[in-house]
């Protein structure tokens, strides 16, 4: 059986697409490409759908039977050892949920994220004490003092990427709700992040806008969600929704552009860069 892991790599989710088209196109079933191995038909589904590592010695055997060439092959092996490394957001096990770290790993990968939030700033541009309140304010059951920390950690971690030489193209879409309630009695708290994103959108490679009140109700008044691209061409958009015990990730092709169109009406609807860094200093102003 193969082995598995907590949430797959962006890699592992690339090389198993590319090993499922490697598949089809030498006109094998999943059945058939299990025969090979000598395991269940179930354990190439896995494969394909990155649930598992790819173990490389199942990988060499049908790289050889989808008749892949031996430099191709070495090419793709060399890859799928460096997909199989556990990314860095390991280390926070403790406190990552399974449903997330997928999240994470899309994260770090993805040359656009897009985004639509509703209820807060988002994580990426949270300052600590941001997120500690919202953290603390959190789920009921789960709000121990070290845990918090721990993903406070996280968070910041996160953030990590955005001074990277090659930081993804943030475009956030941010509710008016989000910059005027209050998550801590301290005023400063949402002075300093007020502060923060307004720092952030002096940056080429990040765009807030503001959904204004006064533009009423928009397509995507449903839940937050993000929209991934990537520079792989093998790898699709990706759309991202969490709810309050798990998260869903969709990448058909109906799916994703259903989402995309909506992100492209609010775009159009929300208020420009330049009127949103004016109500960024306003709301500030208010705290």
């Amino acid at each position: 059986m193969s082995e598995r892991r907590p949430a797959p790599t962006v890699g592992q989710v690339v090389l198993g697409r590319r090993l499922q088209e490697l598949r089809e196109g030498a006109g094998l079933s999943r059945e058939e490409a299990a025969r090979v191995l000598r395991v269940a038909a179930a354990t190439v589904r896995r494969m394909e759908l990155a649930e598992v590592a790819l173990k490389i010695p199942y990988v060499q055997v049908l790289l050889t039977t989808y008749g892949v060439g031996e430099e191709e092959a070495a090419a793709f092996v060399r890859l799928a050892e460096e997909a199989n490394q556990p990314g860095w957001w390991q280390r926070f096990h403790d406190v990552l949920p399974e449903w997330f770290s997928m999240y994470v790993s899309l994260e770090g990968a993805a040359r656009l994220i897009r985004s639509y939030e509703p209820h807060f700033v988002p994580g990426l541009l949270q300052t600590e004490d941001y997120a500690r309140a919202v953290l603390e304010a959190g789920t009921v059951g789960q709000t121990d003092p070290e845990a918090i920390e721990r993903h406070v950690s996280l968070r910041m971690a996160r953030q990590e990427l955005l001074e990277r030489p090659e930081a993804p193209h943030l475009w956030m879409i941010v509710e008016e709700t989000v910059l005027r309630r209050p998550v801590s009695i301290r005023g400063e708290v949402m002075r300093e992040q007020l502060d923060k994103l307004l720092e952030y959108t002096e940056r080429d490679r990040v765009t807030v806008q503001i959904a204004e009140f006064a533009d009423g109700p928009h397509p995507g008044t449903y839940a937050p969600f993000s929209l991934f691209r990537f520079a792989e061409p093998e790898l699709p958009d990706m759309v991202y929704t969490e709810y309050l015990t798990g998260a869903l990730y969709l990448d058909s092709r109906k799916e994703v552009a259903a989402h995309l169109e909506v992100l492209d009406h609010m775009t159009a609807r929300a208020a420009s860069a330049e009127r949103s860094r004016k109500l960024l200093r306003e709301c500030r102003e208010n705290f």
